[in-house]
């Protein structure tokens, strides 16, 4: 049985030690080949005194090498930090110090970027460096080439605990800084087992890595695929950014499950060609993070009728906790589709606002309980308290409940469906409004790719809402002819009060909208 996160991937190395483990471009590495260098990865780190109870930050470039990283961290006994390679290195000088590591896995640009923020990183003693032949003598952080990682003498793994940290996601926070998400062995691995039984993940799989290791969606990717001795065939950067290449990079490297986040398909069926090529190996499609509107899914859907379909849903503190498998027989009237029922290890309910069970078809926060609910958020006590408790309805033995924000309502086929954000909904003429109800009607537009609506703060009305649009290429659409074609759709007090036409709405770094960039360039507007 396994208690660690690695633990699956050392059974799978002894039992298919001859099969590739992961493959980077043209560079593959077997289950023998992963396990030594990362062994070689631990021994370095544990010569330096560094193992349990620590934290190792990974700023890198995904590439196989990242893997070797993440599985040499675990077996030392620490927890590994995976920080966005293409963020500013002054967030990422900030989570590294936030969390107190002692080493850094890093590229030689990388690395040359946090020397300039050395001074954020006062318990930083260590620097394994991917991308150098021999090591610097810079002196501001030892340093270890990666060509050099077997000189250390092999070390037994640390006594780590299923309780122990496996790793640590920051994710944005509502005072403007990350803050960072504890997922321990336990958590992980209460998602993963569930992962690899309910979509029979099977040492034959090839499964996709598409999102960044900083993204909780990749922990599927990556350990499912390891622990049922399959093949981690990693998107390069380089593919990832164009839908076309991404199309046929599914196809040629026979992907067996593909899992992203909906807006990277929406890409591929309307920018990458999607319908030219047939997929004959690819049999599980998986998606998160975002709602998928129906138009798409349905077109996607079509074209990929030999796979199954499932809808996930969780936030980074639970990672899945739900999930649905979505029909062929999609309801066309339908505007968005269940987030389902809850996964095994796994309970949810929804909390009435008067802080009942909510009954069935009535409203409530979405609360979660089981192993996958995270152990907190580092350095944040007060942070944690208001989102950690205990369940209120169980008083028989402690259980340990995490409060989603999420608003959700239970169907009579026990399926839950996702209304919106707690902290998303606002007031506005004296009405609760969900502005992603609003997004879910303009995506019905036949010349809308993108919408999102951002709410403003407004003293007199509450807020006002303000509509950001993208069309179809080739396509021209008129913002005035918006509000007509909402207003067939939705009550008046939640038509938005302007449309902006954007080319394409900005993103962030694992690829869902990125509002706060929206509600900056309405703040340079209204300075300007």
């Amino acid at each position: 049985m396994s208690f660690l996160l690695w633990h699956g991937f050392r059974h799978s190395a002894k039992a298919c030690p001859d099969r590739a483990a992961v493959q980077w471009r043209n560079d593959i590495l077997t289950y023998r080949e992963l396990d030594a260098l990362s062994d070689a990865v631990a021994a370095t780190l544990s010569a330096a005194g560094i193992g349990r109870g620590h934290r190792v930050g990974l700023y890198m470039p995904k590439t196989h090498k990242s893997l070797v990283a993440m599985l040499g961290i675990s077996k030392a006994g620490a927890a590994y930090v995976p920080i966005d390679p293409h963020g500013p290195a002054l967030r990422a000088a900030y989570i590294l110090g936030d969390c107190a590591v002692s080493a850094v896995v890093a590229s030689d640009d990388h690395l040359a970027s946090l020397h300039e923020h050395s001074a954020s990183l006062p318990f930083l003693k260590l620097a394994i460096v991917v991308d150098r032949e021999g090591s610097s003598g810079s002196g501001w952080v030892e340093q270890c080439a990666w060509q050099d990682l077997g000189a250390a003498a092999p070390c037994a793994p640390a006594a780590a605990v299923e309780t122990d940290p496996a790793y640590l996601l920051y994710t944005s926070g509502s005072t403007g800084t990350p803050k960072g998400v504890i997922i321990t062995h336990r958590n992980a691995l209460t998602f993963v087992d569930w992962a690899v039984e309910t979509f029979a993940v099977r040492p034959e799989d090839r499964l996709s890595s598409h999102a960044p290791l900083h993204f909780d969606l990749s922990v599927f990717d990556v350990y499912a695929a390891l622990t049922a001795g399959a093949c981690v065939v990693m998107v390069p950067d380089q593919v990832s950014i164009f839908p076309t290449e991404l199309t046929k990079w599914i196809k040629t490297q026979r992907i067996s499950i593909w899992y992203s986040v909906p807006s990277a398909l929406v890409r591929m069926l309307l920018h990458g060609r999607l319908h030219n090529l047939e997929y004959p190996d690819l049999r599980v499609v998986l998606f998160a993070g975002e709602v998928f509107p129906q138009k798409y899914l349905r077109d996607v859907m079509g074209i990929l009728s030999g796979a199954e379909f499932f809808n996930l849903y969780g936030p980074t503190e639970t990672n899945v906790c739900t999930y649905f498998p979505v029909p062929r027989d999609l309801d066309p009237s339908a505007t968005s589709i269940p987030i389902g029922i809850a996964c095994a290890n796994t309970d949810v309910f929804a909390v009435s606002a008067d802080g009942r069970i909510a009954d069935v078809g009535e409203e409530g926060e979405l609360l979660v309980r089981g192993g996958t609910v995270m152990a907190g958020y580092w350095g944040l006590p007060e942070k944690s308290s208001q989102v950690l408790g205990s369940n209120p309805f169980q008083t028989a033995f402690t259980d340990r409940i995490y409060r989603t924000g999420d608003i959700v309502r239970q169907e009579r086929d026990g399926n839950y469906s996702f209304i919106g954000r707690r902290d998303l909904m606002v007031k506005s003429r004296g009405y609760r409004i969900e502005p992603g109800e609003i997004e879910q009607v303009l995506h019905q537009h036949d010349k809308i790719r993108e919408a999102a609506v951002i709410p403003v703060p407004d003293e007199e009305i509450g807020a006002r809402l303000l509509a950001f649009v993208a069309p179809h290429d080739g396509q021209s659409l008129e913002s005035d002819d918006l509000p007509s074609f909402c207003l067939g759709r939705l009550p008046v007090y939640m038509v938005p009060e302007s449309f902006e036409v954007l080319n394409e709405l900005p993103k962030t770094s694992t690829g869902k909208t990125d509002r706060q960039a929206l509600l900056a360039s309405l703040r340079e507007k209204v300075e300007t």
